[in-house]
């Protein structure tokens, strides 16, 4: 049982006040009543400015929650997503002082020049304009001091109580709070560590490299610590201050299209991604391309959970609303009332109102976070790691309604997901998973005697009752060695597939009709095998399961 803490009574309280101050939110309830609405969505706003003011560590809370639609009513969604991270500019004294303390040495050693006046200014660090002593213009982020204690006891307050509600509120436990909140503290964590966001920087440079219209700024390591990070200066305007139409049409779905897949590519194939691209995150620059800054915040995603969102974003573009279910139940954990018809049925009629909804409302985060919402409601509960993906997606929502209002970001799902897919067949006919895949078949191969020798003894011994008829022993073997021949040709026949695939996608080797030879021939080879598995029913199965109704028939 969770314990709370007798020094955190006055955190507690504040936060207790809080909730009771918005029981909307709690509640999760949307009003039928005009009047009622507008009210909620008034406490909606308050309550975004009550965490603006308790501090960066309830902001970034808030910004979380705002993809957690299957919590709180669209009203604080909305509220939570607009949430703005400002604060009072650090004297430049204090700033001078943490530089030097980080470098080990003076401010005028390392840099030709520091502009005391910051570009910006947050509650957990401000950025400065400055020259290196080799004539590079770089930023200058420096954290402020103290700001991780604050942080760490913060988040101390909200683990405590998100693990009370889990034992004692329902829809607490049900949603798996405590789990969200471990998770977002270990990403808040790692972002008070700059050689991470450095790290993240160069990671993300490697990704948006092949695409011209998208650019990271470049951490200079050598300056850069725990509590100062130095990188290159990127110079525009964000997104979240442009004026509407300021970018043409076309350009801005060229934009976005790019950054969409940039994100693809981070959340399917890496499994590691910038988890906050707001628009205030991201940059227009002065040679008309998107920068990505603030990268501090990144999500981790499992190969396991990878798959499943792969197998999602290719049912949900193809309107296959029972495969979408069938992806959401493997990325979730089943809770005691799971209801696996009610969700198809539910997620089947999500996905026929998205093929009918115009391209405004074609959100890509809103759709997960709606999925998410489904999901709960049918007693499945949402992995975490899909909170910080859906809070990714809708700020790219954010970003693209400002770029490209009519951009489909769908439509650039289903065109990236072919290549994406490929390069997962390809990875999976990688050598260390052909060497894992052999190991496992080896142990299967010798342990299969011994096991099916262990359940013959305990028939033999009577500790497991079955009730057989007309199937004497020597018949049980036979079948099971008919049986592991079909597995086994089954495997190969697999094996043979997959070979074909990779050769389809190689350059090199001879080709017939314009594809690899290796490709026909395996494809050949499995379709043989493939034959004679439908042979051997058609000629041994069938008339032996004809010879064993006769029996009953005459009965």
């Amino acid at each position: 049982m969770t314990s709370l803490k007798l020094g955190h009574l006055p955190r507690y309280g504040e936060l207790a006040r809080l909730l009771l101050a918005h029981r909307g939110a709690v509640r999760g309830e949307v009003p039928p009543d005009p009047a009622e609405a507008e009210a909620l969505e008034e406490d909606a706003e308050r309550l975004a400015r009550q965490l603006e003011d308790m501090g960066p560590t309830y902001v970034k809370l808030g910004q979380l929650l705002s993809s957690r639609v299957d919590l709180l009513p669209a009203a604080y969604t909305d509220a939570l997503r607009r949430l703005q991270d400002h604060a009072e500019p650090l004297p430049f004294d204090v700033v001078r002082r943490v530089v030097e303390e980080e470098l080990g040495a003076r401010l005028s050693d390392v840099f030709a020049r520091v502009d005391p006046e910051p570009l910006g200014s947050a509650s957990m660090a401000q950025v400065h304009r400055a020259v290196l002593r080799d004539g590079r213009v770089v930023a200058v982020k420096v954290q402020r001091p103290d700001i991780r204690s604050r942080i760490l006891e913060d988040m101390d307050v909200i683990g405590e109580l998100a693990a009370t509600f889990d034992e004692h509120v329902g829809i607490a436990q049900r949603a798996g709070l405590a789990a969200m909140v471990d998770q977002f503290r270990q990403v808040l964590v790692g972002e008070l560590d700059y050689r991470h966001e450095a790290t993240n920087l160069a990671m993300l440079g490697e990704v948006v490299r092949p695409y011209d219209l998208l650019v990271t700024p470049v951490p200079i390591e050598e300056h850069s610590t725990a509590r100062l990070l130095v990188m290159t200066l990127v110079e525009g305007v964000d997104v979240g201050s442009l004026e509407p139409d300021a970018v043409p049409a076309t350009e801005g779905r060229l934009l976005v299209s790019e950054l969409f897949k940039a994100y693809l590519d981070q959340i399917l194939v890496r499994g590691v991604y910038h988890a906050d691209p707001h628009p205030g995150n991201v940059l227009l620059t002065f040679d008309r391309r998107l920068a990505l800054l603030d990268v501090g915040m990144t999500g981790r995603l499992s190969p396991e959970l990878r798959e499943a969102l792969v197998r999602m974003l290719v049912a949900l573009g193809e309107g296959r609303g029972t495969a979408v279910a069938s992806a959401l139940e493997r990325a979730g954990e089943r809770l005691e009332d799971f209801d696996r018809n009610g969700l198809q049925r539910d997620v089947s009629a999500l996905v026929v109102a998205m093929a009918d909804a115009n391209v405004e409302t074609m959100e890509a985060g809103r759709q997960l976070a709606e999925l998410a919402r489904i999901a709960l409601r049918n007693g499945l509960r949402p992995a975490p790691e899909l909170s910080m993906v859906g809070k990714a997606l809708l700020n790219l929502d954010d970003v693209a309604r400002r770029l490209a209002p009519t951009y489909e970001p769908t439509t650039a799902i289903r065109d990236h997901m072919a290549a994406l897919t490929r390069d997962q067949l390809l990875a999976a006919a990688s050598p260390s998973r052909m060497i894992s895949a052999a190991l496992d078949a080896k142990e299967l191969a010798e342990r299969f005697p011994e096991r099916m020798n262990r359940l013959l003894e305990t028939l033999a011994d009577g500790k497991v009752h079955i009730r057989v008829e007309g199937m004497d022993e020597r018949e049980i073997m036979r079948s099971v060695q008919k049986l592991a021949n079909r597995a086994a040709a089954g495997l190969a026949v697999a094996a043979f597939v997959l070979a074909a695939a990779i050769f389809s996608v190689s350059s090199t080797g001879p080709r017939w009709w314009g594809i690899s030879a290796f490709t026909v021939v395996f494809l050949g080879i499995a379709g043989a095998i493939g034959g004679a598995i439908v042979l051997s029913t058609l000629r041994n199965d069938l008339p032996q399961r004809r010879a064993m109704r006769m029996p009953f028939r005459r009965r």
